[in-house]
């Protein structure tokens, strides 16, 4: 079946594989006037049934909660401004999606004073994340993934697109049997979406001193094109991360999630950088091979780091202009620093030389975010930091100083915040 990109097509099976299939694919490949040779092969894994159980409602503050009149069925998170803007801070609205706590959950749009601009309430059990403005089509969208979160640590559902009258008109899937992860959905210009997949198999773990007959979780990749719904490009991570790799230790009687990727950024030359948190690693994926052009941080990087460059349990690496790369750096969980922080890093790829070129870490508060969080660049050498797990997120300048603080409710959880210019014209 064809992309609507018109960049190839997917060959579809008329009936499933089956567990332990092993599956090779050769392909002739014609490129003007020339062909050359390309091979895959890989094994069918049998997936594992682990507990759907929700991760337990966080006690909050009621008094943490908002409520109206007019719509007694907006009960979202308040939004406490702790720092207001200042002089120099981005326009825009802030995008959130608070979770947890006592409010209600879902896709939330405050201006910078905290005031409420839309909110759409989730049904019980329905969590959102990646809340954020993009662009399809050629014009401004507001995506988000929403699902279940359980216990077992990944997400359950489906990223949606909504236009600016605030009605759905895409809703992206995972392909191939899967459903999509909360962790990431990026829209490209081409009109498809990079999104990643948590898939629990049964595993024999002795290799790293686990069960023999275990669950491992593995992280997977795909760019989905957003109209068919076909899988452009599919990556996992079991195959070519090795398990010694990783940095999480080896449950008895849980899932074990090796490598945990949380974000996916393609790039320029027929690359994806994903973030690996569970080895503290981002990889260069090289999109025809699937093997690694280069590995950023961890036990075996390609780059020798400089002062302040090293990073713990990371989450949302981005390429950035001038050949940077930015990263929010949790290192916590266990703690390895004092603070979580935003990095801009300069990764050399002739030197192998990787510099600190700018870190952002609140100057009046202690937040050591455990999981989740981001950092958005933002016009003007700006950055907006979330804190994902702590209900805090801030704007910083370019030089470190804050230019607007705030806070959801406590236990709150949020997994990124954006802020972004937005007009939105309902029905």
């Amino acid at each position: 079946r064809a992309y609507s990109t018109g960049t190839g097509a997917s060959f579809l099976r008329s009936h499933p594989f089956v567990v332990g299939e092993r599956v090779t694919v050769h392909a002739s490949i014609a490129t003007g006037g020339s062909s050359s040779q390309a091979s895959s092969t890989f094994t069918i894994a049998r997936q594992a049934v682990v507990s759907q159980k929700e991760f337990p409602l966080n006690p909050g503050d009621p008094r943490a909660v908002q409520h109206y009149a007019s719509a007694p069925s907006l009960t979202p998170s308040t939004v406490g401004i702790t720092t207001p803007a200042k002089a120099g801070a981005s326009p825009g609205d802030l995008f959130l999606a608070p979770y947890q706590g006592m409010g209600r959950p879902g896709p939330m749009i405050t201006d910078q004073k905290g005031n409420l601009v839309w909110f759409q309430p989730l049904p019980a059990g329905v969590d959102a994340t990646n809340f954020q403005v993009q662009q399809y089509q050629g014009k401004p969208v507001l995506t988000w993934w929403q699902g279940r979160i359980i216990q077992v640590g990944f997400g359950v559902g489906e990223g949606v697109v909504y236009d600016d009258a605030y009605r759905r008109i895409a809703t992206i899937r995972a392909g191939n049997g899967y459903h999509a992860d909360l962790h990431e959905i990026r829209i490209t210009p081409e009109g498809t979406a990079w999104i990643d997949v948590f898939d629990p198999i049964h595993m024999s773990l002795s290799s790293v001193h686990g069960p023999a007959d275990g669950i491992l979780t593995d992280s997977i990749v795909q760019e989905v094109d957003i109209k068919t719904g076909l899988v452009m490009w599919e990556w996992h991570a079991l195959g070519h991360i090795p398990l010694a790799e990783s940095l999480n230790p080896v449950p008895r009687s849980y899932p074990w999630d090796y490598a945990h990727v949380n974000s996916a950024d393609p790039g320029s030359s027929g690359d994806v950088m994903v973030s690996v948190r569970n080895t503290w690693t981002l990889y260069d994926i090289d999109l025809r091979t699937g093997g690694f052009r280069w590995r950023l941080g961890g036990h075996h990087s390609s780059f020798k780091s400089g002062a302040g460059t090293s990073f713990y349990w990371q989450h949302d690496a981005e390429f950035q202009p001038g050949g940077l790369i930015s990263v929010f750096d949790n290192g916590s969980d266990p703690p390895k620093e004092k603070q979580s922080r935003g990095l801009l890093l300069r990764a050399d790829t002739q030197s192998h030389a990787l510099t600190l070129v700018r870190q952002f870490v609140n100057p009046t508060k202690t937040l050591l975010a455990e999981s989740q969080g981001n950092a958005q660049a933002l016009p003007g050498g700006n950055w907006l930091l979330g804190y994902g797990r702590l209900p805090n997120f801030t704007e910083f300048d370019a030089s470190g100083h804050v230019l607007l603080d705030g806070t959801l409710g406590r236990n709150v959880q949020n997994f990124k915040s954006f802020l972004s210019p937005w007009s939105g014209e309902p029905t």
